[in-house]
């Protein structure tokens, strides 16, 4: 059990940002289901009890009682198959999101997508007069609303983007996300988890949103990174470091100077790469050209 325990730390550790999400969501999952075996034996009800502290809940009052839910439930799950698709579509539409984007701003889609997911399901329950009945008892879970906010996030970035559905059918991201989001708009009156449906759509339009602003130069997801940084620093030791006063003005000034030459020349060649995807697809990257997409994908 020790070998597997540090296995997964190592992992967890060396992983990128999706990795790190996969390992805490399948976490989550296992303890789900030890604590249901635990239940079955003693016949009690700490799953039950579990699921009402972790999942997002519709009732106003209960949420306030309960605000972490708005970050935990979209780590939740119940089924297996529920879990399954939601780290399948994690893992492949991630991995194109890495490419591009980078880790943190992944994790941050994720988790934004997800706040944004559970607030829009909230206030529908709170406003529609449809759910005056469900609402004091009915709650959320599930990492759909987070993942499909990076989804729809890289198919807005890199929409003509090819990829292989059921590995065979070569399709355009933009056709996927869109089909994603009509289900869910076509599944909702049939009253049927209509309440994941709305948090997916919630998901989706941050994730959209989120590329309109860091195509028009302002990235949404910089600050809510920042805050995550430094809750991040809260848990990591300080090192004892010995002050050395210099003189460091005109080394501070070329160092700069170097970073941006350098900053302006990744972005020149990224932008030679996506303009040859949307000219002619991924497959025509030479190796170097993916190679470098996918370094510039782990900063």
């Amino acid at each position: 059990m020790s070998g597997i325990r540090n296995e997964i730390k190592r992992y967890f550790n060396e992983g990128d940002a999706m990795a790190r999400l996969i390992i805490i969501n399948l976490g989550v999952f296992l303890l789900y289901y030890l604590v249901q075996i635990f239940a079955y034996f003693f016949q009690a009800q700490f799953h039950a009890y579990l699921i009402d502290w972790i999942a997002l809940p519709s009732d106003l009052g209960k949420l306030l009682t309960r605000p972490w839910t708005l970050i935990t439930y979209m780590f939740t799950h119940q089924g297996f198959l529920h879990i399954l698709f939601n780290m399948l579509y994690l893992y492949f539409f991630g991995r194109v999101y890495l490419q591009y984007l980078g880790g943190r701003k992944l994790l941050s889609t994720y988790l934004l997508g997800g706040i944004a997911g559970g607030i829009l399901y909230v206030l529908a329950y709170n406003v529609f007069p449809v759910f005056s009945e469900s609402v004091a008892g009915s709650n959320n879970r599930g990492a759909s609303a987070a993942v499909m906010a990076i989804v729809v996030a890289v198919a807005t970035y890199v929409p003509n983007l090819e990829v292989r559905l059921f590995f065979t059918l070569r399709v355009k991201l933009w056709v996927v996300a869109a089909l994603f989001v009509l289900m869910d708009l076509l599944y909702l009156p049939d009253g049927n988890n209509v309440g994941g449906h709305l948090a997916h759509l919630g998901g989706a339009a941050l994730g959209y949103f989120s590329i309109k602003q860091l195509r028009a130069g302002k990235d949404i997801t910089e600050g809510f990174s920042k805050f995550m940084d430094n809750i991040a620093n809260w848990f990591k030791p300080k090192a004892n470091v010995r002050k050395v006063y210099t003189n460091t003005g005109k080394r501070r000034t070329r160092n700069d100077d170097e970073y941006h030459t350098r900053k302006a020349g990744q972005q020149m060649k990224m932008d030679e790469i996506l303009d040859k995807i949307s000219r002619s697809g991924y497959e025509s990257l030479t190796k170097d050209e993916k190679d470098y997409l996918f370094r510039i994908g782990k900063d």
